[in-house]
Formats: C-alpha cells, structure tokens, sequence
C-alpha cells in the first residue's frame, strides 16, 4: 500500500481512521478559502471542499494517496457556520431545535498519474426541541468551539440527538464505510 497522507487538521479524522486501521504516514492541512460560492447548495460545497483540498496537499506528496474530507451542515439551502464564538454555536442550536438537518461529507482522494476520487455521503439528524436551559448548558460546556453546527454529536449532544438516518461517523467527521470502500476500490487496503 502506497503511503496514505491525511489533509486534515481534524483530530477527529485521524482518530476515525485509526478506528479502522489506518494509521497515516503523514498529516498535511490543507489552507483553501473554504468560504461558499455564490448560490453554491450545501452538498456541492462539501464535495468541492474535499476535491479542492486534496489537490492543494497532492503536489507535495506526489508518491502518495492524499485523503481530505469536509463536513457541512445544513438545514435546507443554508450552510450553517463552524461555531467559534457563543453567539454562534446559540444561532445553530437555536435553528436545529426540534427538526431535522443534514451533514454533508465531501471525501476526496488525489493520488499519483493523476489518480482522483471523490464521494458524498449525506446523513440526516433529528434534534430534540431544546428548551434556552439545555441551549445555555451546551453552551457553556464549550463542547460546540470549532464545530460545524456548533455540536458535536460525539459528545454530551447525542443527549439531544432523536434520530440518526445514515452514516454516524460522517457526522464525526469521516464517513468510515465510505473511505473503506473508496481504500479497497483503489487496492489500497489497509
């Protein structure tokens, strides 16, 4: 197996990963303007992500397969922030009270020749009605800092989370089942 590069700053992704085997040679962030285009839908932004970072870490890696992902969520056409202030991570949880909301993860592969590979994987979440009480505890755990939706349904949020339909670790950050397969497509097992 050709060395495997992950383009993620992500702790999270690195501790997918090793859930199932895999051990990067390497992790390179990527730095791209992950800022949506004009009238760009959630799914198009996530797969578009993942390419872009992928071929950014590509050329300083040319011998070997480069993984990036990215992870949107969203409710309906709006892309909801990565929360990194109080004010933030209270409009998402505001806004995925008592409904339902879509993680997007983009997952790319860029490899030698010119090898690319990309996938989407959409999950849907169910979220409890939140009363301001539970809103302003998760708020002030802190647990939101950083994530895309202001939660993390790895932590004390799944305490909210009524329904999960699809991939739970694509809400974590990497749908595993997805890379696996996209691995064993390529003859990349690990």
């Amino acid at each position: 197996m050709m060395d495997l590069v992950l383009a993620s700053a992500s702790p999270r992704r690195l501790d997918l990963l090793r859930q199932i085997g895999i051990t990067p040679a390497a992790v390179d962030p990527a730095d791209i303007d992950e800022t949506p285009l004009p009238r760009e839908l959630p799914p198009r932004h996530a797969l578009r992500l993942a390419e872009e970072k992928a071929a950014a870490v590509a050329p300083r890696h040319p011998a070997a397969l480069v993984l990036a992902a990215d992870t949107v969520v969203a409710v309906g056409r709006r892309i909801l922030p990565k929360a990194e202030d109080e004010a933030t991570a209270r409009a998402c949880l505001t806004l995925l009270s008592g409904r339902s909301h879509r993680v997007h993860g983009g997952i790319a592969l860029a490899g030698p020749e010119g090898l690319r590979r990309a996938r989407l994987i959409t999950t849907r979440v169910t979220v409890k009605r939140l009363t301001r009480a539970e809103i302003d505890g998760y708020i002030a755990g802190g647990e939101w800092h950083g994530k895309a939706g202001g939660y993390a349904v790895q932590g004390f949020f799944a305490r909210y989370v009524t329904a999960i339909s699809g991939s739970y670790s694509n809400i974590v950050g990497l749908s595993l089942s997805d890379i696996g397969a996209m691995l064993d497509g390529l003859g990349a097992q690990a």
